[in-house]
């Protein structure tokens, strides 16, 4: 999952660089309107009128489906080889091509009507080489870090000391740092908030504090100033000769945060550091001790442009082929571990739905397709070129479902804008309520792959999901298979089939948003 706003995206990606953090699709600001809680502790909006679409699901062909998902699932046995055997799948690498091969062979291998690639271009290919980073002041330790994905290595162990860089805009910057710069490793934000989870819990006072500190964290990140700001500032420190910059990895427990795109190659080296590390560093400053860091890093920059893959698959539709419900994830992930929460447990989760629902037998009335998309890290350009695409035939699909929150089961559904679907996902997650609870928010949210058909018309959803350590594992080389909870997956995974078999045999198509974009065919 890519970082986003305003969910989970860790405040390191608002408070570091913008290099890599996709920009959400932005809505109007919500009109004032009547909420209730639920008992299930859901939110509906009152003031809108309910879609009246029965859902009349073949209660043999749900239970054939659940008994598929929760009985004989292959989920544990997937996700271990695509995290461990084929381990991280940045975009742009030799592994994701064989991971997108290998989920191809999967599709075939679990009967699906048909499974294929479709190609769109990527941009230039990075690769991680090895780092060392050295305190040299005031007292000398090795130091953990990672380099910024796209930005470039030292030029063998550069030495020099560390500055704190407070400039908000390009203005105050020229005027008090422009001239301080050279030679220097510079910090460029204050430490992320990060709560002591060893010491007392967070009283009310410290949570509204907490809260506010993230609201104008937002707030600054949006504002369209900050963002050219941020996008100039790399070459503008490069210019000026600073060694590279330092970036708050923005985790407890000295994990790393990562993010980074082809889309802007930065001009400098950046290192992420444990933000233990980093807040040290400030304290240190703000004491008036010389703080003097070494570091040799080693990053390849591919001179050629690359091409990157998505796999499709599908069970075709009986009686309306040409209408679609849509099942997907990404499959890439980040390198600093192997991207099994984000996203090997969403890509296994849609391989295993595919799988159920043909074991299964079932019969849709519409075509239930699956797709893996690369490229969501780096600013969901796989998704993007699919709904490209497919443009033309986007006004047929009935939904598209993403599963993208880690390793946690699903708990519901945020209904994107569409309040007026409450009613029906609560009528659509009846079947499957012994797999549950499940609950209906009446809110957006961003940063995945929904996002990309939204501007068409397509009624688009991520599935909500038990966080499940998310906010550890998300990005950072704790990625890995230890922490999938497998029992979790195979629901999401049943829940996914069973939603989707439901979606694909309403009697009508869901009403289409406001198209935000020009439908062409491509």
């Amino acid at each position: 999952m890519t970082a986003r706003l305003p969910s989970r995206s860790s405040l390191a990606c608002l408070l570091a660089v913008a290099a890599g953090c996709s920009a959400s699709i932005r809505r109007p600001p919500p009109v004032a309107t009547a909420r209730v809680t639920t008992a299930s502790g859901a939110t509906k909006d009152t003031s809108v009128r309910q879609l009246d679409v029965p859902v009349s699901a073949d209660s043999e062909a749900v239970a054939a489906l659940v008994r598929q998902g929760m009985r004989h699932s292959r989920v544990e046995p997937d996700l271990e080889y695509l995290s461990d055997v084929i381990g991280p799948r940045m975009t742009g690498s030799e592994a994701v091509a064989r991971a997108t091969e290998w989920t191809l062979g999967k599709f075939k291998e679990y009967r699906v009507d048909s499974a294929w690639t479709e190609s769109w271009h990527f941009g230039r290919a990075w690769e991680r080489g090895p780092i060392t980073l050295t305190l040299l002041a005031p007292h000398t330790r090795q130091l953990i870090g990672a380099s910024w994905a796209w930005a470039p290595g030292t030029k063998g162990p550069e030495t020099g000391d560390v500055i704190y860089m407070n400039a908000q805009t390009m203005g105050e910057y020229q005027k008090e740092f422009a001239g301080a710069v050279r030679g220097k490793w510079v910090m460029t934000r204050p430490p992320t908030p990060i709560w002591n989870s060893d010491g007392p819990a967070m009283t009310a006072a410290d949570s509204a504090s907490a809260d506010s500190a993230r609201k104008i964290a937002i707030a600054q990140y949006r504002d369209p100033a900050a963002q050219q700001y941020r996008q100039q500032l790399p070459a503008a420190l490069a210019n000026d000769g600073a060694l590279g910059v330092l970036v708050d990895g923005g985790k407890e427990f000295t994990l790393l945060t990562m993010s980074g795109s082809p889309s802007q190659l930065l001009q400098l080296p950046y290192i992420v550091v444990p933000h233990e590390t980093f807040a040290q560093f400030h304290r240190l400053l703000a004491l008036g001790d010389t703080v003097r860091l070494r570091a040799d890093v080693s990053n390849t920059l591919a001179q050629q442009e690359v091409d990157a893959a998505n796999t499709v698959a599908e069970i075709r539709g009986t009686t309306h082929p040409d209408e679609v419900v849509l099942l997907g994830a990404h499959l890439d992930s980040w390198d600093l571990a192997d991207g099994t929460t984000d996203n090997g447990t969403g890509a296994i989760a849609v391989l295993e739905a595919a799988r159920i629902l043909a074991a299964a037998s079932v019969k849709p009335q519409r075509t239930i397709r699956f797709a893996l998309f690369t490229g969501e890290e780096e600013g969901l350009f796989g998704s993007q070129r699919y709904a490209e695409r497919h443009a033309a035939e986007l006004a047929k699909y009935q939904a598209v479902l993403v599963l993208d929150n880690g390793t946690g089961r699903v708990t519901g559904m945020s209904l994107q804008g569409h309040n007026e679907m409450h009613d029906l996902w609560q009528s659509l997650f009846a079947p499957v309520a012994s797999l549950g609870p499940f609950a209906i928010q009446a809110r957006d949210k961003g940063g995945t792959d929904h996002l990309s058909f939204i501007p068409f018309g397509v009624p688009s959803f991520n599935y909500d999901q038990l966080t499940r350590g998310y906010n550890h594992t998300h990005h950072s080389q704790a990625d890995t298979f230890e922490h999938a909870v497998i029992g979790d997956v195979e629901q999401c995974a049943t829940v996914m089939a069973v939603t989707a078999y439901e979606l694909a045999d309403l009697p009508k198509l869901l009403p289409r948003g406001a198209a935000a974009t020009q439908v062409q065919a491509r």
